[in-house]
């Protein structure tokens, strides 16, 4: 079990997300699917977010894992 998620990249992933859907961003940065979960968080302490989709618009991801505001980009990457 590690206790620091993977990068993914050092930026967001931007995304045109649907009123309604919802999608689930994977935490622990070892999915294939990036931004969002594939599974491979199994035995790594990490759980994918919810993100629940409030209108048709374009979001940015987390692409650090290391952001204060989860599962969306807060700008944390560029200290890394």
């Amino acid at each position: 079990m590690t206790d620091k998620p993977d990068i993914a990249q050092k930026a967001p992933f931007p995304v045109e997300v649907t009123e309604g859907k919802t999608y689930f961003w994977c935490a622990c940065g070892k999915s294939s699917r990036q931004p969002f979960c594939d599974g491979s968080h199994k035995e790594t302490g990490f759980e994918p977010v919810k993100y629940t989709a409030e209108a048709d618009k374009k979001v940015f991801f987390c692409g650090c894992k290391h952001s204060g505001k989860v599962p969306l980009c807060d700008g944390s990457h560029s200290s890394l």
